[in-house]
């Protein structure tokens, strides 16, 4: 039995955990997809890091940070997580654990359209995030991937920062757009071409775009699903937290971009805080 299992080891659930274990709490981190911010090739925006930072370098950097203090840390894929009587059992593709406390902070979930060169160019003019890249394309030609809500969010974040924008439906159906600012393609995309970055898009018809960044955004990111499960209150699938980052199930916390808002790292490494120590709080009354 575990004090504290922690699912996701980014920035938030990494920062929760250092001070779980820290206050002698028997803590195990669980994770398995590629992270975004493993895939960020160069973070320029995070305090202490005069020449900037690589993404990959820092996440992993992360874990062996966690992993000193002697914090479990398994790269095994969670596929349910149950609420029994004050614990939770938690179901991997490798074993089943029990935890009084789970912390959700495995980000959002990417759906990553399968388009030949997206995979390559990942960090090289491919993005997850507009906030935190766009200002990298000021006054270049940028698209975004995605007919959703949140891929017209991500337009809205880069659209006063780029020369022009356009959103890819890659065959699916067109998003309201309101703003003639922003143009629309709806052909299916065939390939990403590009030698050491994006440089165009082609189309299964053979035409061809030329473009600087692509920002992925198709669907709606989620680690929402196993909230959802345990009756978890959900807005626009983002976990609903207050203050302290307590979901409305007794011993559930979320923290980072599952819980929405800005995608930054700050941001993730705050609300890991004040889960990890939230959760020290509760299990003293346990």
């Amino acid at each position: 039995m575990y004090d504290v299992i922690i699912i996701g080891a980014g920035p938030a659930g990494i920062s929760a955990s250092l001070y779980t274990r820290r206050a002698n709490l028997k803590t195990l981190v669980l994770y398995s997809d590629k992270s975004s911010l493993e895939k960020t090739d160069k973070i320029e925006n995070y305090y202490g890091f005069e020449d900037g930072i690589d993404g990959k370098e820092l996440y992993f950097s992360g874990i062996k940070q966690t992993e000193k203090i002697e914090t479990d840390v398994k790269k095994e894929e969670v596929v349910n997580i149950v609420n029994e009587d004050k614990k939770f059992s938690i179901t991997t593709s490798k074993n089943k654990y029990m935890s009084k406390v789970v912390i959700l902070a495995t980000g959002n979930k990417k759906n990553k359209p399968q388009i030949d060169g997206i995979d390559r160019l990942e960090g090289k003019g491919i993005s997850y995030c507009a906030i935190c890249d766009g200002f990298f394309y000021k006054n270049k030609s940028v698209a975004v991937l995605g007919n959703s809500k949140y891929a017209l969010s991500e337009v809205n974040d880069l659209i006063n920062v780029v020369k022009d924008i356009t959103v890819l439906t890659n065959g699916k159906d067109k998003p309201e757009i309101r703003d003639d600012r922003i143009k629309l393609e709806t052909k299916k995309i065939k390939e990403i071409e590009g030698k050491e970055k994006v440089e165009k898009i082609k189309f299964e018809d053979g035409s061809k775009m030329n473009i600087d960044g692509i920002f992925i955004a198709e669907g709606v990111a989620g680690s929402a699903e196993f909230a959802k499960k345990m009756g978890a209150f959900i807005k626009q699938n983002k976990i609903i937290v207050n203050e302290n980052m307590e979901t409305n199930i007794k011993g559930l916390y979320a923290c980072g971009d599952c819980t929405g808002g800005i995608l930054q790292i700050s941001k993730a490494v705050y609300e890991g805080t004040v889960a990890g120590l939230q959760a020290i709080k509760y299990l003293k009354d346990f």
